[in-house]
């Protein structure tokens, strides 16, 4: 049974809203931001709030004032079509009626570039959502006309009205309340476990992560919060996420995993979870109690083998630290370590390939018995990053890469994993998309999408005739791009500053 740690609003209900999430529940469940939006919704005075997702999509339109989805991946799209398919919704917004639901998102892939959805959703939140989520919903509340809510709603710092704004400023919070799991399931993906924010954004900057530059600046939730969080799901639950994009870099973490390692010495059964580590803050103690609340395997992330291509990408890791930061996690009672890589980096070369080889080979050989598995995505160009200008390598040359990885690779002993090029390969279409992008994901969604094959993207982008080699070989840097509408002055600033770095490293 779900655990609620929260009240629910009871009482008169003016207003029907529903939260949905384009994946199975299991998912959604386990999705941080999207339950924590349903938690705000669930106990806001006067809304009536139901959770749907793909496996459980029927809802009454005649009854329902608005749904919102909440959008993590770029694939999300055929969850969404799948839901407002099923609830026999039209896809576009001008062809929905003053007396069919508002439908509206938000999530890092609205965030990241909303411009492919202008023809699907009414409005959608740029950036962090919980503060202006809640301007949302007492607008919503009034039950207005739509054009009249749609034009209160444009007035918002970080709400997208296509048909209004032309200009949007990113959200950006001010973490003033802490972020935890509010349901504890058993149908959760990560059953019965207590997820706790522990801060937000990164410090490090990669030259490709979105997560760094959509998330700046750096901030970090109170270590007295943060405790006090974690006391209370400890009430419900004896597993505990800890959840961010640099965890180690909260200026009291080794006071966090103190806290933690003393409730487990003292008795306290505690599942602990981080899914992943910073390379170069791992300590014995800190695997240590790891391995005290039950992990046997964590995760780095190198990036690429060569110290070359780190540095291109601002990884400013080390083999040395890379070297530490294995022995430490064999020697300290780990069982086995996944390294995250990524192939097609700009500027890779076959040496850089090569050197994924010649360190495996030193790895495994300083850390016999340890488990080490590879794990290889393709390089997919963002928007709101330094490299999102980037051209995306052709994807024959991509899979002889993973080919030869992998043969290699298993000659040493070492089991590898990859993603598929291909995929990746229509993730930055849609990641970098415009506007005609909106009518190729309804046709791909109406022609099985779902499909594994991808032979129907193909056969709908050259049916529409959507130049695909314009969001893959990549944008110039003086053309305008379908995101530049949005604001943020703080990454508007290092982002200027990165590219001129990158520039300049090209250039020796």
């Amino acid at each position: 049974m779900d655990k609620l740690l929260y009240k629910p609003n009871i009482g008169n209900y003016d207003y029907n809203f529903i939260m949905a999430y384009p994946a199975k529940e299991e998912f959604a469940l386990s999705s941080l931001g999207y339950m924590w939006l349903f938690k705000l919704a669930d106990t806001y005075e006067g809304i009536n709030t139901q959770r749907i997702s793909t496996d459980f999509p029927v809802i009454s339109c005649r009854q329902t004032d608005s749904v919102a989805f909440s959008l993590s991946f770029d694939f999300d799209f055929l969850g969404v079509f799948e839901i407002l398919d099923k609830n026999g919704i039209p896809f576009k917004s001008s062809e929905r009626s003053e007396n069919t639901p508002l439908i509206f998102a938000g999530g890092p892939v609205i965030t990241t570039n909303p411009i492919p959805y202008n023809d699907i959703f009414d409005f959608m939140i740029i950036g962090d959502g919980e503060e202006t989520f809640l301007q949302v919903l007492e607008i919503l509340k009034e039950k207005k006309d739509k054009q009249t809510t749609l034009l209160n709603l444009s007035k918002l710092e970080g709400i997208y009205v296509p048909k209004i704004s032309k200009k949007v400023k990113k959200k950006t919070s001010e973490l003033n309340n802490i972020i935890y799991t509010p349901i504890i399931s058993e149908k959760s993906y990560f059953k019965n476990t207590f997820i706790v924010e522990v801060q937000r954004g990164c410090m490090n900057r990669c030259a490709f992560c979105t997560a760094s530059y959509l998330n700046l600046p750096f901030r970090s939730n109170s270590y007295e919060k943060i405790i006090e969080t974690i006391e209370n799901g400890l009430k419900y639950t004896n597993k505990i996420a800890l959840l961010g994009a640099q965890i180690s870099a909260h200026p009291k973490f080794e006071d966090i995993m103190n806290y933690l390692r003393e409730k487990i010495e003292s008795g306290l059964e505690i599942e602990l979870g981080i899914s992943s580590l910073r390379t170069d803050s791992i300590t014995p103690q800190l695997i240590q109690t790891l391995v005290l609340g039950g992990q046997k395997t964590s995760t780095i992330a190198i990036e690429a083998a060569s110290e070359r291509l780190r540095k291109y990408i601002n990884k400013n890791l080390s083999n040395e630290q890379i070297f530490n930061a294995v022995k430490i996690c064999h020697e300290n009672g780990l069982k086995g370590l996944k390294i995250y890589s990524m192939l097609g980096l700009p500027t890779e070369t076959q040496n850089d390939i090569e050197d994924f080889i010649l360190l495996a080979k030193n790895l495994k050989s300083a850390n016999k018995g340890f488990e080490l598995t590879f794990s290889f995505s393709s390089f997919i160009p963002k928007p709101h990053t330094p490299l999102q200008n980037a051209k995306r390598e052709d994807t024959k040359t991509l899979e002889k890469k993973q080919k030869y990885l992998e043969k290699e690779l298993a000659k040493l002993g070492i089991s590898s994993k990859f993603s598929s090029v291909k995929w990746d390969y229509w993730q930055t279409v849609l990641s970098r998309g415009d506007e005609s992008l909106g009518e190729f994901m309804i046709e791909v969604y109406k022609n099985g999408g779902y499909n594994p094959s991808l032979g129907i993207y193909k056969s709908v982008a050259k049916e529409l005739k959507i130049n695909l080699d314009k969001f893959t070989n990549g944008y110039c840097v003086t053309e305008s791009q379908p995101w530049d509408f949005i604001e943020n002055e703080i990454s508007d600033k290092i982002l200027g500053s990165e590219l001129k770095r990158l520039e300049k490293f090209s250039k020796i």
